[in-house]
């Protein structure tokens, strides 16, 4: 279905669950402060682990003890997830045949841009990339998909055969039945006085994790799909609405914030909250209501108010990128 006919009105109230958990400008007293932590004025807002998608089972979530990457001994929230969402469904992905609507396939993040990957988007990619070798679809206009797991593995191989060129990649749910994931979010986040660089690509390289944050219903916000490496082998490897695709190692995931996930709306007309980065700090849309991206946000692509303390508003969703880098301690 069209990426811009399919954003749902899913936004809720919760100024009083945003207030939840707010303290004191100061770290976790009973945190033991080995490394750099920057002095901030304003609140810190605790991680709500009530917001997360937990009565399904699809996000577990305990409290553990951690060290957090600037040195500090603290609590973290661990998340166990099986990276599939509660909130909408996945897919579709690649349509059947050229003469198929934006209701058969996904989306592709091109330029800044969102495409609908529709059958005249797979008609047309010879020209859209100025490149004959483009041909993904037979005398009949069926396009040739990957449709087992086997073929899911081999064509999302960083080196892809050359019998999978100009296929569309479509890895489906059933292939990951039993996945889990787990990953650590500070309770309580805590500013750093450097930004720290994510590892796995995106706009400013570095050492630090490769996951942007988590979204409500568990699934995570991840680093930039590499589409370079996917068009180079003459291959697509379509997102979803919600901006995801799956992948056997990393499971269902996203690439984009689209606006299909659940969305928590400020009463303020703030840009509405979407999840959590995995410094712990909130993590919101891009736009407020007005339309508008914040004037003032910082590198990282964050700044802080009086409600919800420092926090980011991810790229737009063409951008292919969440946040640039993490400006709170992260869990190692």
């Amino acid at each position: 279905m069209s990426y811009f006919s399919k954003l749902p009105l899913i936004g809720l109230f919760i100024s009083s669950m945003i207030l939840i958990g707010c303290n004191s400008c100061s770290n976790d007293d009973n945190a033991t402060q080995t490394g750099e932590t920057t002095d901030t004025d304003g609140v810190v807002i605790d991680v709500d682990a009530s917001l997360f998608y937990t009565s399904d089972n699809s996000v577990t979530i305990t409290t553990v003890p951690c060290t957090l990457s600037n040195g500090t001994t603290t609590d973290c929230y661990e998340l166990v997830v099986t990276s599939t969402p509660a909130d909408h469904t996945m897919g579709p992905w690649c349509p059947d045949n050229i003469a198929d609507d934006a209701e058969a396939g996904g989306i592709w993040l091109e330029n800044g841009q969102v495409y609908d990957v529709d059958g005249a988007f797979i008609e047309n990619m010879a020209s859209f990339y100025n490149d004959t070798t483009w041909l993904m679809y037979d005398d009949n206009g069926d396009i040739y998909t990957t449709d087992s797991l086997e073929d899911c593995a081999n064509a999302a191989n960083p080196n892809v055969g050359e019998e999978y060129e100009n296929f569309c990649v479509e890895c489906l749910p059933s292939y990951m039945a039993d996945l889990t994931r787990t990953y650590l979010i500070p309770v309580t986040p805590q500013r750093v006085s450097s930004s720290i660089n994510f590892g796995g690509g995106g706009p400013m390289g570095g050492n630090g994790p490769s996951q942007r944050g988590v979204a409500f219903n568990g699934v995570v916000f991840d680093a930039p799909a590499p589409t370079d490496a996917i068009l180079g082998a003459y291959t697509l490897a379509p997102f979803d609405d919600a901006g995801g695709h799956i992948n056997l190692n990393a499971g269902y995931h996203y690439h984009a914030a689209t606006g299909v996930t659940t969305q928590l709306a400020q009463e303020d007309g703030h840009a509405a909250m979407i999840g959590y980065a995995i410094d712990g700090h909130g993590l919101y849309a891009q736009l407020n209501s007005d339309g508008n991206e914040p004037s003032d946000l910082d590198a990282c692509r964050g700044h802080e108010d009086d409600v919800r303390g420092y926090h980011y508003h991810v790229d737009a969703a063409g951008a292919n990128n969440f946040i640039n880098c993490l400006n709170g301690a992260y869990a190692n």
